[in-house]
């Protein structure tokens, strides 16, 4: 009997898929790092740069569980996406208007907390088109789409910006969100199970685990030893990641070394060039051997990075730099939403499992943005990469140390996922 992922009609719906992830790159997580630069360009200190980005990275890990939740529960996955995209656009036109205290408090609120229901929401689809033994690769596809869409977006972006100024990156961010909204609507909502999708089981008659609430975010990731220790692990890289390419970008400007537009977008494709081939092979990679070595790569390059990036004061460091985030984020980007599915498969709760960890690496988003831009306005921004690499590292050591010592689990053994 042919699997439902790979019915005509369902190819059809997992290109578009493709499609969605590709135009949504540029939309989901706002101005990124153009944020830091546009604020910085208006007179903004990097320390209340800092602040205001960790109140979304508040709002985003607070919204991470409830809004996966929603997903599991809900049979109205692409009205939820697409509501989220209005959202975030209008948010993001606020911010642009008016750059007060308030307004961009404000729009990363609503930024942080509507990112979360959207990568929920391509979460949720994702798994509710594809069966279980082809989720690894699609992953991978996904990833590759969503980085092929921030490096035409960036590149656009870069040209646009050098041109016209940093308002054009608005108004390509508009232009993606209508192209995502259009690949949306041609996803068939027949297409997407609705119990595969939430990781129900879908091999009894019985009625699912999941077929309750939720349970909250502590119960969720105390359940499972391993899903508590990825999601601190998370919480490490985070803590050291998150800041370090917004942070990149502002010490080259502030120095005077290069375009803050071209610049800016100059890091993001790098990183995205990367990504592409990074993520297909994770995929490639996991479907045959788990996800746990992936991490751990992922994990060495951040140290690295922030070495880098802090000894190396010239615009050409953004090539190693960036080359390493992007092998960073593209194993991460497949391995970390793989391994939650594979923990927590047949309890109904995968998406808001996925949010109780992506809540708790959150919190290391948040403070990443406060600490280095504490640190950089108080000792210089060598410091702070010194300090956000130190912090990578001990997440590198908490993982390793952690899966050593972990007894065999049921979840998931036999699969290879977990290995």
């Amino acid at each position: 009997m042919a699997t439902p992922s790979i019915t005509p009609t369902h190819a059809g719906s997992r290109s578009w898929l493709s499609g969605l992830n590709f135009f949504l790159a540029d939309v989901r997580d706002g101005l990124g790092p153009f944020l830091g630069v546009l604020l910085a360009s208006q007179g903004w200190r990097a320390d209340d740069i800092g602040y205001v980005m960790a109140i979304g990275g508040v709002a985003g890990m607070l919204a991470t569980t409830p809004m996966g939740a929603w997903i599991d529960a809900s049979r109205y996955k692409r009205l939820l996406l697409a509501s989220a995209t209005v959202m975030l656009m209008l948010a993001t036109a606020a911010l642009w208007t008016a750059a007060s205290f308030g307004v961009v408090v404000a729009s990363q609120l609503v930024t942080g907390a509507v990112g979360a229901l959207m990568g929920a929401g391509i979460m949720g689809i994702t798994l509710g088109i594809v069966d279980q033994r082809d989720l690894s690769r699609q992953l991978g596809i996904n990833e590759a789409w969503n980085h092929a869409g921030n490096v035409v977006a960036a590149a656009l972006a870069g040209l646009a910006g050098y041109r016209w100024g940093l308002s054009a990156v608005f108004v390509l961010m508009a232009l993606m969100a209508c192209a995502a909204l259009a690949c949306l609507c041609k996803i068939h909502p027949q297409d997407i199970n609705h119990e595969r999708a939430r990781g129900a089981d879908l091999t009894c008659n019985q009625p699912a685990q999941g077929g309750g609430p939720a349970p909250s975010m502590l119960r969720i990731l105390t359940d499972s030893r391993e899903l508590g220790l990825l999601a601190i692990t998370m919480l490490l890289f985070h803590l050291g990641n998150a800041a370090m390419l917004p942070l990149f970008a502002q010490s080259n400007v502030t120095r005077g070394l290069a375009d803050p537009s071209v610049f800016t977008a100059s890091t993001v494709i790098v990183a995205q060039l990367v990504m592409v081939p990074v993520a297909l092979w994770a995929g490639w990679y996991a479907s045959r051997h788990g996800y746990r070595l992936l991490i751990i790569t992922a994990l060495l390059a951040l140290p690295l990075r922030g070495l880098i990036a802090g000894f190396w004061a010239s615009p050409w460091a953004l090539l190693p730099v960036q080359a390493l985030d992007g092998i960073g984020a593209g194993l991460l980007g497949v391995a970390l939403p793989g391994l939650v599915a594979c923990i927590l498969r047949g309890t109904g709760h995968v998406n808001a499992g996925l949010g109780a960890v992506m809540a708790i690496q959150g919190v290391g988003a948040a403070m990443s943005h406060a600490l280095a831009g504490w640190i950089a306005h108080g000792f210089g921004y060598s410091a702070a990469f010194v300090a956000l690499g130190i912090v990578a590292a001990s997440g590198l050591l908490t993982y390793h140390v952690g899966i050593v010592t972990q007894p065999a689990r049921r979840l998931g053994q036999g699969t290879g996922a977990d290995r």
